[in-house]
């Protein structure tokens, strides 16, 4: 398949619908979703409002290094009785108090696991097995007509060694190395590898 219509992107029409992105733009929203699922999926599953998931949020913002900053960014500013009686369950806060606690808590956690992106290139590597990217062609509805390519498709494929790069390039927001891995993962499509410079969508089943 010829490329030369990638050198020039939009030459044809592709730039018309702001979702087709280059690969490396894509790469970053797609390692950003998928670490927001480990943040939420890793995370509390009772809702804040009940016994057990509010009193598991106290433990976590107590027990936790930036517990207190977390409860203060987040507009607590109960005294340290009252912290104390609601982590023993003795006092429940209210409404206000317990959704504050619940962004506490999320912006903590979310803090911790970007603090330590090893647990998320190991998410991402599955004890070398990798993790699968699929990848959505750009939307050719915008494309002149007779630029059109008829056999682009989603294509979906296991990819290994490259996580622990990945994850500190997004990480330090280095557009560059984003762009340097991109190419390594669609040369595995061969002569095809052109036509997925720029993309729809990029998912990463991790």
């Amino acid at each position: 398949m010829s490329t030369d219509g990638w050198k020039n992107f939009g030459k044809y029409g592709a730039n018309l619908d702001p979702g087709n992105i280059h690969g490396k733009i894509a790469l970053g929203q797609a390692l950003e979703d998928a670490l927001e699922r480990l943040i939420i999926e890793g995370g509390i599953k009772s809702p804040a409002t009940t016994r057990r998931g509010f009193l598991a949020r106290m433990k976590y913002l107590t027990t936790h290094k930036g517990g207190p900053q977390a409860m203060a960014d987040a507009g607590i500013t109960a005294s340290r009785t009252t912290i104390r009686r609601w982590t023993k369950g003795t006092q429940t806060p209210k409404a206000a108090s317990l959704e504050a606690i619940d962004t506490a808590y999320w912006n903590l956690r979310a803090h911790n696991i970007m603090a330590n992106p090893g647990a998320f290139k190991q998410h991402l590597n599955n004890r070398g097995r990798g993790s699968a990217v699929e990848i959505h062609p750009i939307n050719q509805g915008v494309v002149i007509p007779t630029r059109r390519r008829d056999n682009l498709r989603v294509r979906r494929f296991q990819v290994r060694y490259i996580w622990d790069d990945a994850v500190d390039a997004m990480v330090a927001s280095d557009v560059d190395q984003l762009e340097d891995i991109w190419d390594d993962i669609i040369a595995e499509l061969d002569s095809d590898w052109g036509a997925y410079t720029y993309v729809s969508h990029i998912g990463l089943g991790a």
